[in-house]
């Protein structure tokens, strides 16, 4: 089967560390592959891939953004791909790509007790390599033609819901998790940096779930602030303009950007860049919650508000099967959201894909195999 194949390699790491955006693509550690169809562990069913959709975490490890301290928790090389949508015995289904205490055959961890399979201690345990779907060596993700899932990481889709709409359904379940565990007031405004898919799922969500508060949001392309708009945010250039209008106070430092008291009780930062993350916490007000979305890699970031402004810091990047059952839920009552996914590909245009996102032509983009 045709699977495009992410290979790590360390001087390309580098290479394409220091390129960044200006990389060619044709530097970057990803091919297109004739690879042999897998082979279903006992009690595992066969999928066929039917949408599977570039993440910014995908861009982050072809660009070399992704910290080296992780690598022990994933497998290479690995079929990329952790956002599924795919036919499992003939049904359409969102897929889970976590491969927890379960999946691994271990007795569950002290998350997986809790249900909490997002913080699972064993990702590099078991009878698995380690990794999820997308970043496994044994296991393809969902930029191939086929995969193979665990039956409880399969959850049909309502059959009038669009394939695209249930794309979302992975990054969604991102977004739910990270709003549980902030737990903002639904009356206080809420500002959200970056209007990429994670950063509009923002919106969707808060609106979907009762927030009346205010939501500010900063996008820096058309396309992503005309759909911010429909979605009932305010749309800002940058976070700056954002909090003055919030009525924050700006002062002057010596050296370099401008300090701030007061902000927003809550930030979501959805753009998971170094410039972002320092916004963030000078945006958010005196003993208020920073939400982490985005996945920002290494940084280097001024600390200082953290214990000067008394901050609260919370990141995720996965989920428990509650908020991914929940995601379902709430794209049942997101009529529209599908427009989000931008733009589909086959697999051997995959260059065409990466240009695609990367000149931030579309927003989520999404390959169809």
């Amino acid at each position: 089967m045709k699977a495009l194949v992410y290979t790590a390699s360390i001087p390309r790491y580098l290479l394409v560390r220091a390129l960044g955006k200006r990389t060619p693509l044709d530097l970057l550690p990803l091919r297109l592959r004739e690879i042999p169809e897998p082979e279903p562990p006992p009690g595992w069913e066969k999928a066929k891939v039917l949408l599977s959709g570039i993440c910014g975490s995908d861009l982050a490890l072809l660009l070399g953004k992704s910290s080296p301290r992780l690598a022990p928790f994933f497998s290479f090389p690995a079929v990329l791909g952790h956002e599924i949508v795919a036919e499992v015995g003939g049904v359409r289904a969102a897929i889970n790509p976590l491969l927890a205490c379960r999946e691994r055959d271990l007795p569950p961890c002290p998350a997986c007790e809790k249900g909490e399979d997002a913080l699972c201690q064993n990702v590099a345990e078991g009878n698995l390599a380690p990794g999820m779907l997308g970043y496994h060596r044994d296991l393809p993700g969902g930029w191939a033609e086929r995969l193979v899932v665990h039956p409880a990481r399969v959850y049909p889709l309502p059959e009038d819901m669009p394939t695209e709409r249930a794309l979302l359904t992975e990054p969604l379940a991102v977004v739910l998790r990270g709003l549980r565990l902030v737990s903002f007031d639904p009356k206080e405004p809420v500002l959200i940096l970056g209007a990429g898919t994670i950063g509009l799922l923002t919106v969707a969500a808060v609106r979907i779930l009762g927030h009346h508060g205010s939501i500010a949001i900063v996008a820096r392309h058309a396309l992503q602030a005309r759909l911010a708009e429909e979605l009932g945010a305010k749309v800002y250039r940058n976070a700056e303009e954002a909090t003055k209008d919030q009525g924050s106070k700006k002062y002057r430092a010596p050296i370099g950007p401008p300090a701030w008291r007061g902000g927003f009780p809550c930030v979501v930062d959805a753009a998971g860049t170094a410039s972002s993350v320092d916004q963030a916490l000078w945006a958010v007000q005196e003993g208020g919650t920073v939400l982490l979305l985005g996945a920002p890699g290494r940084t280097k970031l001024d600390l200082s508000p953290l214990w000067f402004r008394g901050i609260r810091i919370v990141g995720t990047y996965t989920y428990s099967e509650k908020d991914f059952r929940q995601a379902i839920d709430v794209l049942r009552e997101g009529k529209g959201l599908e427009k989000i996914v931008t733009h589909t590909f086959p697999l051997n245009d995959y260059r065409t894909a990466l240009q695609t996102v990367l000149s931030r032509r579309g927003i989520k983009v999404a390959f169809r195999p």
